[in-house]
């Protein structure tokens, strides 16, 4: 199982950018699938996360701002970004919770390669 993620970029503040992340391989189902973000120094930390259902969690710095969303056919995990801010600086990183076959019943975590998001002031 892959995840890749992409769209990252530079952008200035109060634009927008929209990251897709697609998971691959053998996939059986795929639980939740979530944005984190990580600056140099700092853990890694929760941005959003969707479950199969579509329901939505979001940190409190993007609520508002930030919109996660998946498209189960394709595998995928969207987070549309608006307003964004210097401090939304960081690499961006896709995970998902995924069963690979029929049999396995533990789901494992898995997480795609991140993708650098600056926001210039």
């Amino acid at each position: 199982v892959q995840l890749q993620a992409s769209g990252g970029g530079l952008v200035q503040a109060g634009g927008s950018l929209e990251l897709s992340c697609q998971a691959s391989g053998y996939i059986f189902s795929i639980n939740a699938m979530g944005w984190y973000r990580q600056v140099p120094g700092k853990q890694r930390e929760l941005v959003a996360t969707t479950t199969s259902d579509g329901s939505a969690n979001y940190a409190d710095s993007a609520k508002g701002r930030f919109t996660v969303a998946r498209d189960n056919a394709k595998n995928t995990v969207y987070l549309q970004m608006n307003t964004l801010k210097p401090e939304d600086t960081a690499v961006y990183y896709c995970n998902a919770g995924i069963r690979s076959r029929p049999n396995v019943l533990n789901e494992i975590t898995y997480w795609g390669q991140g993708t650098q998001v600056t926001v210039s002031s």
